[in-house]
């Protein structure tokens, strides 16, 4: 009896194993998406959810900006860079040029908004849909100049650029780059409280500094955060400023961290309710307001001078640091900032914010359908990049944060003239910050 049950589990165990076996050869699967980079070893795709594959070979001919379906045998990864599958074949989908492409659509944020993104994007030139993908650093002389010449998505405000100025003076100018402007500008700042205060330094336009989230905690709780929210957004709006890069939502308890003092320096539990707190409070105001920095700091470097290595584990990231930018996504965030961080346990070979399985991760666990952002590509951690704004929207970001916008726009140019990327994905970001900026009612 024994050895009959003996060879009964044998039988079993390799008919189990010729099934897993024969799995991946009998079951096809589909994958359909717009094809957004090609070279001579790898294709790029992005699907309906805003996923991006890449797939290594050169067997599909199809030119960039198709859109495909493909056919394979395999698993599709979102959390790895490169795919491993077998391609099978593929057929070409048709599009038309009057109608929005249907593998742009999605049920996001700015939905509402597409179809007269789409009609505002047909009368944009080239150049002025790849100057939309720039949030740049504002020059230190001839900003409007350079406005009109590159007609940037919007422009970002540093200490410096607020120095000594009255109210007023503050006011005309951002007044005056509004007029330099064909498509109203993004005016942003990172106005956090505490260490980083733009704005609040100039004791002319703001009576004393904001307070950094973790002194409004201890002296309010919440509470205090989001009286502190509508206040400081009053405050930026009535300047002329539309965006602040803030709230840093790094969950952080340790105050050797880096980060610890840009933080709430609380758990991840208490850190996810004062993500929600700015964000449902920013709603009440004309801001927007941008969780940074995806997918969480945690005690790593600082990138402004050098490149930093996460170590942390998957799970640690998944039960800790996502939980505050998933509740301010659910709050209604419009932007969220990514890292120059490696992740490791993500993409070891890429900074966060270069890394498309990062961004996979964002659109597709977190369900986030509104603006994607650099953190700035001049930061030490990756300023020796040169092809680093191309991988950027490559990777899945909508809107790039830079201070070199020559060489920035130059390298988007080249890969256009190059075949590398199309139009069309151009196209598809900029829809998305249209829609955002009608969302915002600064085009109406």
């Amino acid at each position: 009896m024994k050895k009959i049950l003996i060879s009964c589990l044998i039988i079993v165990s390799i008919l189990l194993l010729s099934l897993k076996l024969i799995k991946p050869i009998f079951e096809k699967q589909n994958v359909t998406g717009t094809i957004i980079y090609k070279d001579n070893n790898y294709i790029t795709i992005q699907d309906e959810n805003n996923i991006i594959y890449t797939f290594k070979g050169d067997s599909i001919k199809e030119n960039i900006g198709s859109i495909i379906n493909i056919e394979y045998n395999g698993n599709l990864n979102k959390n790895t860079q490169y795919q491993d599958i077998e391609i099978i074949d593929y057929n070409l989908l048709t599009k038309t040029d009057n109608e929005i492409p249907i593998y742009w659509l999605d049920n996001g944020l700015f939905s509402d908004f597409y179809a007269k993104a789409y009609e505002k994007l047909k009368t944009l030139s080239l150049d002025e849909k790849i100057g939309q993908l720039f949030l740049v650093r504002l020059p230190d002389y001839h900003a409007s100049e350079i406005l009109k010449k590159y007609q940037f998505g919007g422009y970002l405000f540093f200490q410096k650029d607020f120095a000594d100025k009255t109210q007023n003076e503050v006011k005309s100018m951002i007044h005056d780059l509004q007029q330099a402007s064909n498509i109203p500008l993004l005016t942003a700042v990172d106005e956090e409280g505490g260490k980083v205060t733009r704005i609040s330094s100039n004791s002319n336009l703001v009576n004393s500094k904001f307070k950094s989230p973790r002194e409004l905690y201890l002296s309010g709780g919440l509470d205090a955060i989001q009286k502190d929210t509508i206040n400081k957004s009053k405050i930026l709006y009535n300047l002329g400023l539309n965006l602040n890069l803030a709230p840093v939502v790094d969950v952080s308890t340790n105050p050797d961290d880096y980060i610890y003092e840009r933080t709430l320096g609380e758990d991840a539990q208490t850190t996810s309710k004062y993500s929600a707190t700015v964000i449902k409070a920013s709603k009440q105001t004309n801001l927007s307001y941008t969780l940074k920095h995806f997918p969480g700091y945690g005690n790593n470097k600082d990138t402004h001078n050098q490149s930093s290595i996460d170590t942390r584990t998957y799970q640690e990231l998944i039960e800790n640091d996502l939980l505050p930018f998933k509740t301010g996504i659910e709050a209604g965030a419009e932007a969220v900032m990514v890292s120059h961080n490696i992740v490791e346990a993500i993409d070891a070979d890429h900074p966060a914010s270069l890394s498309s399985s990062i961004h996979n991760l964002l659109r597709n666990e977190l369900n986030f359908t509104g603006i994607i952002i650099t953190d700035d590509l001049d930061m030490g951690a990756i300023s020796k990049n040169k092809n680093a704004a191309l991988e950027a929207i490559l990777a899945g970001n909508d809107l790039i944060i830079t201070t070199d916008y020559e060489h920035s726009i130059n390298s988007i140019k080249q890969a256009l003239n190059d075949n590398i990327i199309s139009v069309e994905l151009i196209d598809k970001l900029v829809l998305r910050i249209i829609a955002w900026k009608y969302y915002k009612n600064l085009i109406t």
